[in-house]
């Protein structure tokens, strides 16, 4: 009997040792997947920026070359930042030369404190600096908590390279193409791909998933991303939902919700209608089934609308 219940405790403890094993190296690889040669992406969470855990609800990653590391989008925290930062070394040692933002949105910018130390050059749309500096004084209040104990200018980090036109940027045996696009999801959003493995890592001009944030110009956005369409990529990752190989699927559920949008918001509009009735009455059934669609759809209807009514 005391042979039997030595066995069982043995057992017991070993499970429990495994199951710390696991769950250690799941925290210390921070989800991490390769999705293509050298290119290791994170998926954040879907949830909103009022839950708790607003920090990582965006995708990151970074791209591995001979001679050094690109990291696209750092996460909504400068602990975020930290814990992405030690699963990339993790993988590999090489120094990190650039860190690039896709676009101005805190839950991709505020990790960039935790990569201050690395000797890299931030890089990001021409408008993206400036934009950091509009937005100081919000990020600093409303997501205090995402930075340092005693937050202040410091733990923003904006670009030192601005984005103009498409520049390209070469890791060793690895070259990156950047795109800056106009006004469109944000007033600053840039795409990267990898060209060896035809990567798009799109940011915030493309969702999967959860329903997208207006902040910029809808009829704007659809321009971008009838360009984005033109692109020779073979793998996509959104700026936030599922990686997919496919860019007319991954652009498929937004393109026809931005339709809806357009079509809706006009016909409302030469109706007669008020914006408050617009935001009540359209697409309340969520015909496209995204994530989130009750925290952010009226918002969309609401800008779309403003943008739409003196057209």
């Amino acid at each position: 009997m005391n042979n039997t219940r030595n066995a069982v405790c043995i057992c017991l403890i070993a499970l429990s040792l495994l199951g710390k094993t696991f769950s250690s190296e799941s925290s210390q690889n921070f989800n991490l997947k390769e999705i293509a040669e050298k290119n290791y992406v994170h998926i954040g969470k879907h949830l909103t920026v009022e839950d708790e855990g607003n920090d990582d609800i965006a995708n990151m990653g970074f791209i591995i070359g001979d001679n050094c590391i690109a990291v696209i989008d750092t996460g909504g925290s400068i602990n975020i930042g930290k814990k992405f930062k030690k699963s990339i070394r993790n993988i590999t040692n090489k120094p990190i030369c650039y860190v690039i933002n896709t676009h101005v949105h805190y839950d991709h910018i505020l990790g960039n404190k935790a990569f201050a130390n690395e000797n890299a050059d931030f890089v990001g749309h021409e408008n993206l600096a400036e934009a950091i500096n509009q937005n100081k004084d919000f990020f600093l209040t409303q997501f205090k908590k995402n930075l340092s104990e005693d937050p202040n200018g410091s733990d923003l980090i904006s670009p030192n390279i601005l984005i103009e036109k498409l520049t390209k940027l070469d890791l060793g045996n690895r070259v990156l193409t950047l795109i800056p696009f106009p006004n469109s999801h944000s007033q600053n959003d840039i795409v990267v791909i990898d060209e060896k493995t035809k990567t798009l890592w799109a940011g915030d001009l493309i969702f999967i998933e959860r329903i997208p944030s207006l902040t910029g110009s809808l009829k704007g956005w659809v321009e971008t991303i009838e360009k984005i369409k033109k692109l020779d990529v073979k793998v996509i990752v959104p700026g936030h939902g599922k990686v997919s190989s496919s860019l007319k699927e991954a652009l498929k559920q937004q393109t026809d919700y931005f339709e809806l949008l357009l079509n809706k918001i006009r016909e409302a509009i030469a109706e007669g209608k008020f914006i408050d009735e617009a935001m009540e009455s359209i697409d309340k059934e969520n015909q496209l089934e995204w994530l989130l669609h009750e925290y952010q759809h009226a918002r969309n209807v609401s800008r779309t609308y403003t943008e739409l009514e003196w057209e």
